[in-house]
């Protein structure tokens, strides 16, 4: 603080007194330190109630693109078509970062060609769940990344091929990789953009003949909502 003597020639000193205008500036300047250490107390507490309203479980419906990578080493040159599917997915957040989901549809039903013949030869029906473990990335933005790494399961059912003379092993086993963000809209709703690739093949048979396999390992491109709850 500073001080100005207030005594002048031939009067007696009588101590030093505060400038009124020190004071006021002392005053304000404390009246800022307090509003701004309410306001960031107020924004702490906001960002953490929205944390908390936030629970451990998030649904997601998508509309997905399949695209199949159709490897064939039969000879046949097997394919089948590609489609838009429906998709559900339920993750649980088992921390911040960490999750575990699992991916849903229905089964699907696909034509299957074969360039060696040049016609279209039968069909078949696949149920591909997959279960999948997260790390979901600090938001930027309000943007949410994330990748994941997991299994997939196929089960292929309804399979007509050539009136019966070509069969299918009906269980596949495989790898699944993810990458996909989680932009919010408000009232722990979300804008959801996703990738996965899937690795699903099959033996193909002719008889009992084994001639080959058939791999579908298809990328799977979505789009869609999902509720933090």
């Amino acid at each position: 603080m500073i001080y100005i003597n207030q005594g002048g020639s031939g009067r007696g000193f009588n101590g030093p007194r505060e400038c009124p205008l020190l004071q006021i500036f002392d005053f304000t300047m404390k009246k800022q330190v307090i509003a701004a250490a309410v306001l960031c107390t107020l924004v702490s507490g906001a960002a953490f109630a929205q944390q908390a309203k936030e629970g451990p479980f998030m649904v997601r419906a998508r509309a997905v693109s399949l695209n199949s990578a159709n490897g064939d080493t039969t000879g046949l040159g097997l394919s089948i078509n590609n489609k838009w599917i429906p998709e559900v997915d339920i993750s649980y957040f088992l921390s911040k970062n960490l999750a575990v989901e699992l991916i849903l549809t229905v089964p699907q039903k696909h034509t299957l060609t074969s360039s060696a013949l040049g016609k279209e030869i039968g069909s078949l029906e696949h149920l591909p769940p997959t279960l999948l473990l997260q790390y979901h990335f600090a938001g930027n933005g309000g943007a949410k990344p994330y990748v994941g790494l997991g299994v997939n399961y196929t089960k292929f059912t309804a399979v007509d091929i050539l009136n019966g003379a070509v069969g299918v092993n009906s269980d596949s086993w495989g790898g699944a990789v993810q990458a996909g963000v989680d932009i919010p809209l408000g009232g722990n709703m979300y804008l959801n953009f996703d990738v996965k690739k899937a690795y699903i093949k099959t033996d193909v048979y002719i008889g009992t003949a084994n001639q080959g396999t058939f791999k579908v390992d298809p990328v799977l491109v979505g789009v869609g909502l999902g509720w933090r709850f």
